[in-house]
């Protein structure tokens, strides 16, 4: 039992992150998030999970892409 909560506290900490990235980005709850990728997994039965597993691997990985665009101070440094 004891190794069955040390899976779900991992997975509870490291991949919650990708519905909480998704709604701040589109300005709505996490709740309805969440709710759309279940939803999603029972009617294409479970594809959503994979595409959710890549998000999250990728978030964690972030610090490899460059997702943070460099800011210009004046309209001149094209």
């Amino acid at each position: 039992m004891r190794n069955i909560q040390k899976i779900v506290f991992f997975f509870e900490m490291r991949s919650y992150g990708v519905c909480t990235w998704w709604a701040r980005k589109l300005g709505i709850s996490s709740s309805k998030v969440k709710l759309g990728f279940i939803y999603a997994s029972f009617l294409t039965f479970g594809s959503p999970l994979l595409l959710y597993l890549v998000m999250a691997w990728i978030l964690e990985h972030k610090h490899f892409f460059k997702f943070q665009r460099k800011r210009r101070t004046s309209i001149w440094e094209l």
